[in-house]
């Protein structure tokens, strides 16, 4: 059963009015974006900066409001309720972002941070609060020493994991991931994915794991959907789609994830896509990936590519696949 199902999501961003009257123009940040997610499951969400990845995290925990489609948490459609009636999901799903420096107050020490949600949504009297902010810390592998200490004495991998803890402080099902590595070291990288997967198995999470790093996506992802310019064109489960991928965008992106056999990388091909990325102020018609793809056919520019089923889950928006 779906935990979390997404209904041609849009959300448009108006920029300020013409001049002289003239239509104001929008951002198409998501434009008409379908998916589900499973309980515990991992969707893992790719594509290039300004794509749309992030404002899709947004909307589906209504930080935005959608400007049009259905969000569905549990069976419920929560797309357009009011604050009221919104507040006893805020505690169910919730957000890790991408900035683990701008994401934390730095006037408040990270037992306070921690335990601000556990105020707003328990009852929890003053020393139940402190007892939680322990474990919490305990849970992300940190100490209770670390509660009367301020942000900026941590580390990127630290802050992350302080982050990571005031989300859990509210017991959530599931969780968008916001590039939660995207900002760390290397070394640090592993070590933050490793703690989301184990976190997911005691405590049966579910992710919506947003990353530009192809490979670790594969690595904690039971399936990914790759985006372009407010659109999904492929969705698939991971080794189908790293094995097998189908549009020529997935194709151009997997071609650039690194290999350390430099033997390998060698002989491989890469795909070097020409031009830059389309405004979502005004997308091309058809397929907005036509501009770039080197298979681009008259239907291409007149017609959009429906997202069709090809097998085994895997889905794709290609007229050269379809047709």
């Amino acid at each position: 059963m779906s935990l979390v199902e997404v209904r041609n999501l849009t959300k448009h961003f108006a920029l300020s009015g013409g001049f002289f009257g003239s239509a104001r123009r929008v951002v198409r940040a998501v434009d008409g974006v379908s998916f589900s997610i499973a309980k515990g499951e991992t969707l893992g969400l790719v594509g290039e900066t300004g794509c749309g990845k992030t404002t899709v995290g947004r909307t589906i925990v209504r930080l935005y409001t959608p400007t049009a489609g259905s969000i569905f948490f549990d069976g419920t459609d929560i797309s357009f309720l009011p604050e009221a009636r919104l507040k006893p999901f805020r505690k169910r799903m919730q957000m890790v972002f991408q900035d683990p420096y701008a994401s934390l107050n730095p006037r408040m020490t990270v037992g306070e941070i921690i335990a601000e949600p556990l105020e707003v949504h328990t009852d929890l009297s003053r020393r139940e609060r402190e007892d939680r902010v322990i474990k919490l810390l305990e849970l992300v592998r940190l100490s209770r020493e670390h509660a009367n200490r301020f942000p900026h004495e941590f580390s990127g991998g630290q802050r992350q994991r302080i982050g990571l803890a005031r989300v859990l402080a509210v017991e959530p099902e599931f969780i968008v991931c916001d590039e939660p590595i995207s900002a760390l070291d290397v070394s640090i990288q592993a070590q933050v994915v490793n703690m989301f997967e184990d976190l997911q198995q005691q405590l049966g999470l579910t992710y919506l794991f947003i990353a530009h790093d192809l490979s670790m996506v594969k690595h904690i992802s039971n399936r990914v959907a790759v985006m372009y310019l407010g659109k999904i064109v492929e969705l698939a489960p991971s080794n189908e789609l790293y094995d097998k991928p189908l549009h020529p965008y997935t194709q151009a992106l997997l071609s650039a994830i690194p290999i350390p056999d430099p033997q390998v990388e060698a002989e491989r091909r890469r795909i070097v896509l020409k031009g830059d990325v389309p405004s979502p102020v005004n997308p091309p018609s058809g397929c907005r990936f036509r501009t770039r793809c080197s298979y681009a056919m008259p239907v291409c520019a007149e017609q959009e590519p429906p997202l069709v089923n090809v097998g085994a889950g895997h889905t794709v928006a290609c007229h050269r696949i379809v047709t």
